[in-house]
């Protein structure tokens, strides 16, 4: 049986970071946030988590995150993603570039107040037409740039915005709600062939599922080591950091999200992503939205 990380919120500390079965939940010596666990060497971590089981504790599952730790995005690093791109944009040859050039597109995507877990609402901009899921594996990054484990990310994108023009690339990627991560994380110790993992995603409108598809990290065209290295050129991540390594799903584009429609992301070993849709207003409440407060 797989041996997960996973945050939860306790009363106490609403970021707890804790190891669990995917049923009960326990806690870690030393440690409070994933934060703390991203100071350590890899091996460090994985004697922590393989060692003797901690306290159980209750709370609630939430976004595998914590205050401190940037959420960063790679782009184009899948054909899917390529072609897509390439279909929605008016200028199509930048992403063909991107895509066969040594360096990868990278981006801020979010911070720990925008994002969400499981069971959450995920938004979608009022001042945009078309948004769309863009379901990836992330990968947690210590700060020795060790991928310690993956976890599950939706890249909420707003499809429209981001056609209009590649400098519009912030507005369609960061805003309330525009992240979800979770439901918890897969140490990368336990995964045996990164090619072999497969990754699912659906949208669900009235009960009904009107589009889904499939694809594997064999189909990724550069290696997390890579995306690793470039992120932390000239960088410095003091508490971590995660990243997210770019969908090879992407729905075709007569498919747009709504108001109630379901996002479900299921990655081998690690779980199920699930988030309902809501509109984002102009003038956001993210509390009401069930974001942390900023």
């Amino acid at each position: 049986m797989n041996k997960y990380l996973a945050v939860i919120s306790t009363p106490d500390n609403p970021y707890r970071l804790v190891t669990t079965d995917g049923s009960h939940y326990w806690t870690l010596p030393g440690t409070n946030t994933l934060a703390d666990i991203l100071q350590m060497r890899l091996s460090e971590i994985k004697r922590l988590v393989e060692g003797d089981v901690g306290q159980k504790i209750s709370g609630t599952l939430t976004a595998p995150v914590a205050p401190e730790i940037e959420i960063w995005g790679a782009g184009v690093t899948y054909l899917r993603s390529r072609d897509a791109r390439k279909e929605e944009s008016g200028t199509p040859d930048v992403y063909q570039l991107v895509y066969d050039a040594e360096r990868p597109e990278l981006f801020l995507k979010s911070s720990a107040s925008r994002t969400v877990g499981s069971g959450t609402e995920i938004g979608i901009r009022s001042d945009c037409l078309a948004s769309v899921p863009e379901p990836e594996v992330a990968i947690i990054v210590n700060i020795y740039q060790e991928i310690v484990g993956l976890t599950i990310c939706n890249d909420v994108t707003a499809r429209t915005i981001e056609s209009e023009n590649p400098l519009y690339l912030s507005q369609a990627k960061i805003y309330a709600g525009s992240n979800a991560l979770g439901p918890q994380i897969l140490p990368i110790w336990q995964v045996s062939d990164l090619a072999e993992v497969g990754m699912r995603a659906s949208i669900s409108r009235n009960g009904k599922i009107v589009w889904q598809a499939q694809t594997s990290l064999g189909a990724l065209n550069r290696t997390f080591a890579d995306l690793v290295s470039y992120l932390f050129r000239c960088q410095i991540f003091p508490h971590g950091v995660i990243l997210s390594t770019g969908t090879g799903i992407v729905p075709p584009m007569e498919i747009a999200l709504a108001q109630g429609d379901v996002v479900s992301i299921s990655v081998d070993q690690i779980g199920i992503l699930e988030n309902p849709v809501v509109v984002i207003p102009f003038e956001s409440h993210a509390i009401a939205l069930g974001l942390r407060e900023l």
